[in-house]
């Protein structure tokens, strides 16, 4: 199934979390889009890999994606080698994404550094020829990546104003990660941690409205491209918004 953008993550929730909104309004516009795990989250504090994998179900129907997958890579040692690199190329090759997104490279979770690393290179090596996986070769146009803890200076912000909503569903579609026993997690969700606590949605809810802010949307979601972009046309490119103009 081809895609128009393929995103993604260490783990289930990491691109929901991310640009989960960016996502969602891709698809309502008319885009294929779709989501891969690297891993089943075998190591993960709560949850099990088989809660996690139905978790995802969920979260994929609620985001509408084309294609979701969930690769096997050792939760907690991803690593940027070959076993991966073309477990990652048959993915990109399958779905001959034009967008991918990726993880910013600079994380806490050394798997969401791992990740990035990862996604970048498979996505050039998809494209050579003389890399056998039984596939014909694809490079996507561009990898775009979006921010979890750590700051970046954005090459972009999408505005998700209009899909923040399904963006949070789709978060709590992961009941045992970000919901409390008492709130619906279940009593095999695991101890309390920091992402279980409603301290984390509320920061996660800070960074869209302060990205939002910055190009007078309510909510938005900040990316990074490596590359210079090219733009043809300043005026078609930013003639139409003007930040003065938003009361």
């Amino acid at each position: 199934m081809e895609l128009d953008a393929l995103a993604f993550g260490a783990h289930a929730d990491d691109v929901e979390l991310g640009c989960g909104g960016t996502i969602i309004k891709l698809g309502a516009s008319g885009y294929r889009t779709g989501v891969v795990a690297l891993t089943r989250g075998e190591t993960a504090t709560r949850g099990t890999p088989e809660l996690r994998a139905a978790e995802f179900d969920r979260s994929a129907a609620v985001m509408g994606l084309a294609a979701h997958a969930m690769l096997d890579l050792p939760d907690g040692r991803v690593e940027v080698d070959w076993d991966g690199k073309l477990k990652v190329i048959r993915e990109i090759r399958a779905h001959r994404p034009k967008v991918v997104f990726a993880p910013y490279w600079v994380a806490r979770h050394p798997d969401h550094e791992k990740a990035s690393h990862l996604v970048r290179e498979a996505a050039y090596l998809a494209g050579l020829r003389k890399i056998e996986t039984g596939q014909e070769p694809w490079r996507p146009y561009r990898v775009v990546f979006f921010q979890a803890r750590f700051e970046f200076a954005p090459s972009f912000i999408v505005d998700i104003t209009e899909h923040r909503a399904r963006k949070v569903e789709a978060v709590m579609a992961y009941a045992s990660q970000f919901r409390g026993q008492d709130a619906g997690a279940g009593p095999d969700a695991g101890p309390e941690t920091s992402l279980s606590r409603p301290g984390f949605l509320e920061r996660i809810e800070a960074r869209d409205r302060r990205y939002g802010a910055h190009i007078g949307a309510l909510y938005g979601e900040p990316f990074l491209v490596r590359e210079a972009v090219r733009i043809d046309d300043p005026v078609a490119a930013f003639g139409t918004w003007c930040l003065e103009a938003v009361p």
